[in-house]
């Protein structure tokens, strides 16, 4: 799917990220050349690192955007700060396979999804995080928030920021008008924006 239209004339949204691991980072930093992003994360190291213009990842594209300035972006550790006035929340934590269940621990993106709802009923919620088969409509089940989309990342570690900048696809889990503002909000921020969609 291609057509989407041009980045140009697109409102800025109010976005919230939850995590500053890699993917956060570098969805926050994307997100940030164009709208205004609040951060959010439990390590009071990583926030400090945001606000001070340094990144909280060994990410050479994610330090160096950060230096530059220019960004619309901030971090907090206040839920209630990072949700408010959100139009799309972006889910970046951690979910580790654990070999003994045979099973990924998707606790911290059900509580980030419990926070949202109740701190920002409007808003979409998209899911960066690894997360099995299913997720999605037994976590829209779950917390009785609808708008939950899913959205993979396709990034390495150490280059995330750049393989945002330009990425080889855009997937979006579910074919809908939020999908598509979604998708547009990737786009905008990419330096290759004719990618291929896919939704």
């Amino acid at each position: 799917f291609k057509g989407l239209g041009s980045s140009q004339g697109i409102s800025a949204m109010k976005i919230t990220v939850a995590g500053l691991g890699y993917v956060g980072t570098s969805m926050a930093i994307l997100l940030a050349r164009h709208n205004p992003v609040v951060a959010l994360d439990v390590d009071p190291a990583r926030v400090a690192a945001i606000n001070a213009g340094r990144s909280p990842v060994a990410d050479a594209d994610c330090a160096a955007h950060l230096a530059s300035g220019g960004l619309d972006l901030r971090a907090t550790l206040d839920p209630a700060e990072a949700y408010a006035g959100a139009d799309f929340v972006i889910i970046a934590t951690p979910t580790n396979y654990d070999p003994a269940t045979d099973a990924f621990d998707t606790s911290s993106v059900m509580a980030v999804i419990g926070q949202a709802s109740r701190l920002a009923p409007r808003a979409v919620i998209v899911v960066k995080s690894t997360v099995p088969v299913g997720f999605t409509l037994a976590a829209r089940a779950a917390s009785g928030h609808d708008a939950i989309l899913f959205s993979p990342e396709f990034l390495r570690e150490g280059r995330a920021l750049h393989d945002n900048l330009y990425p080889s696809r855009i997937v979006v889990g579910e074919k809908s008008a939020r999908a598509e503002a979604f998708a547009r909000l990737l786009q905008q921020g990419a330096l290759n924006p004719d990618c291929p969609v896919l939704f």
